[in-house]
């Protein structure tokens, strides 16, 4: 019987900047904490089929090991906490600042792909667009 991680992050592979973040951690998570799960790979439909695409993908989501969802900033949070690094994100959840964080971050995952090439100068790939236009995200 195999043990769910404290956290599986479900991220689009698609985005630079979001790639970018997800291999950091990767790097960082030397005790095996995080399962990470690219939305963008056909095994997501397989392994994931009650999830629904287009809500993963309009922002952040992240499975705990009790099975609760949680989106956004908290996924964030939480990921670089178990890396040990959640110092760097925890302002973002204090009560004042959260609602002004919460507010940025909706809009940056509606923009993602725009704001990466802005500042990477990579774009998404052209299979992904038209899987986008497919699903109306």
């Amino acid at each position: 019987m195999t043990q769910n991680p404290p956290l599986t992050i479900f991220y689009d592979g698609q985005c630079p900047l979001c790639s970018f973040e997800m291999n950091k951690l990767k790097q960082l998570d030397k005790q095996k904490n995080i399962l990470f799960v690219d939305i963008q790979e056909p095994s997501f439909f397989i392994d994931y089929p009650h999830l629904d695409w287009k809500a993963l993908d309009a922002r952040i989501h992240g499975y705990l090991a009790d099975g609760s969802l949680i989106s956004g900033l908290d996924v964030t949070y939480l990921a670089w906490k178990l890396v040990g690094k959640g110092w760097v994100y925890a302002p973002l959840r204090w009560p004042v600042i959260k609602w002004f964080a919460d507010i940025a971050y909706n809009f940056f995952a509606k923009h993602r792909h725009r704001i990466s090439y802005m500042l990477t100068g990579k774009k998404r790939c052209v299979s992904c667009e038209s899987k986008s236009e497919k699903v109306d995200v």
